[in-house]
C-alpha cells in the first residue's frame, strides 16, 4: 500500500521545526530522499538551478542549491537568507512561489515553482503577430505583482526581461516575477529609505547611481525600461560602454526615435514618460500605471515590426550576459573605477 503523501510544504515545515531543525546533516539526507534532481536550469555565483522532481507526488519544481563555501562572507549568507525570508511572506498569482527551503551542511536548497515557459521575451519573438494590447498585458501583469509588493513593503530592485517567466507553453500562461536576490523589505512611511546600490545598468534608476536615498519608485523607472522596449524592442538607455550606459541613465537621455516610435499610440508614450521621470516623487505608483488609460483602453494595434528588433535585442544581450549583467553595491557609484565589478548570473 502505497504511504500518504506529505505535500512539499509540509515536508519543509517538519524540517525546519522541532528537534530536528538543527540537524543540518540530516537535512541534506532527507532533501536527497525525497527529491529526485533533474536538468540544470542556471548557474550563479554562489548556486544552480535544477528541475527537481518530488519522489512521492511526481511533482517538478525548481530547487536553487546555494553551495555554503562560496560565500565570501557573513554578508553572503545574510542575503541569501533575506531571500528566503521575503519569498516566505509573498502570495500572489504573479510572484514566483516559494514551495520550501531547508539548510543542510554544505547546502541551502530552495523550492519554487517551475516556470516551464522560459522567459517572456523569448515568447514574445515567437509571435507572428504582436500587438500593443499583448504589451499592455504584460504591462499590467507586472505592475500588479509590484502593487501588492509594494504594498507589503517590498522593493524589487532588479526588474528586468530575465526575471519576468512564464509558467507553461500555452497562449494565456501565467506570468510570474522572479529572483528576489535583490529584494528589500522598507519603511512604507518614508520615500527614501535605502541606500544600497544595486540593480542591472539598463534598468536601474538614476537615484540609485547617484547614491541618493530611495524607495519603492525605483521599481517604476524598471517598469518605464521594460514598456519601451515591449513596444520597439530596444532600450531606452543603450551603450556599448558601461560607463556611457550609467551616464546615460543618470541623465535620463532617451527619446521616441519617429522611425521606430511613429506607430505606437500617444498613450503608451505618456505611460512611458511619466515613468522614466527623474524626480521619483513625481513617477507613477504601480496603482497608477494600472488606472492609466493606456493599460484601460490599449488597442489591438500593430506592433509586430517590434519583434524584429526584440529579437536583435535578445540576441544581443545573451552575447554580452556574464560581462555586464549585474553592477552591484556601491561600486555603481563610481563608474570612472576600473574595479567594477560584474555579479554574472
Amino acid at each position: 500500500m502505497r504511504r500518504s503523501v506529505k505535500s512539499i510544504r509540509s515536508f519543509f515545515k517538519s524540517l525546519n521545526s522541532g528537534s530536528g531543525g538543527d540537524d543540518l546533516e540530516g537535512h541534506d539526507t532527507e532533501f536527497e530522499r525525497r527529491f529526485k534532481i533533474g536538468d540544470k536550469l542556471g548557474q550563479g555565483a554562489f548556486a544552480s538551478v535544477y528541475v527537481c522532481i518530488d519522489k512521492d507526488s511526481g511533482e517538478e519544481s525548481a530547487v536553487k542549491t546555494i553551495n555554503k563555501a562560496a560565500f565570501k562572507s557573513e554578508s553572503d549568507y545574510a542575503a541569501t537568507m533575506n531571500e528566503i525570508k521575503i519569498l516566505e511572506g509573498l502570495d500572489h498569482p504573479n510572484v514566483i512561489n516559494l514551495k520550501g527551503w531547508i539548510e543542510g551542511e554544505t547546502k541551502i536548497y530552495v523550492v519554487t515553482d517551475l516556470a516551464k515557459g522560459g522567459e517572456l521575451f523569448d515568447r514574445i519573438v515567437q509571435k507572428e503577430f504582436y500587438s500593443e494590447r499583448d504589451a499592455a498585458i504584460v504591462v499590467q501583469k507586472v505592475a500588479e505583482a509590484l502593487l501588492y509588493l509594494h504594498e507589503n513593503g517590498i522593493v524589487h530592485r532588479d526588474l528586468k526581461p530575465e526575471n519576468i517567466l512564464l509558467m507553461d507553453d500555452s497562449d494565456d500562461a501565467e506570468l510570474k516575477l522572479a529572483d528576489f536576490g535583490f529584494a528589500k523589505a522598507v519603511d512604507t512611511s518614508s520615500e527614501t529609505a535605502l541606500l544600497t546600490s544595486c540593480g542591472t545598468p539598463a534598468y536601474v534608476a538614476p537615484e540609485i547611481l547617484t547614491g541618493k536615498p530611495y524607495s519603492l519608485q525605483v521599481d517604476m523607472w524598471s517598469l518605464g525600461v521594460l514598456t519601451y522596449i515591449l513596444l520597439v524592442g530596444y532600450p531606452p538607455f543603450f551603450s556599448e560602454n558601461q560607463r556611457d550606459l550609467l551616464r546615460m541613465v543618470k541623465k535620463g537621455a532617451y527619446s521616441f526615435d519617429p522611425q521606430y516610435w511613429d506607430p505606437i499610440s500617444d498613450s503608451a508614450k505618456d505611460l512611458i514618460s511619466n515613468l522614466l521621470v527623474m524626480d521619483p516623487a513625481k513617477r507613477l505608483s504601480a496603482k497608477e500605471v494600472l488606472e492609466h488609460e493606456w493599460i484601460a483602453q490599449s488597442l489591438d494595434k500593430d506592433i509586430t515590426p517590434a519583434l524584429e528588433q526584440l529579437k536583435h535585442y535578445q540576441s544581443r544581450r545573451r552575447l554580452k550576459k556574464g560581462i555586464n549583467a549585474v553592477v552591484a553595491l556601491n561600486k555603481l557609484r563610481n563608474i570612472g573605477s576600473s574595479d567594477v565589478r560584474d555579479l554574472a548570473k
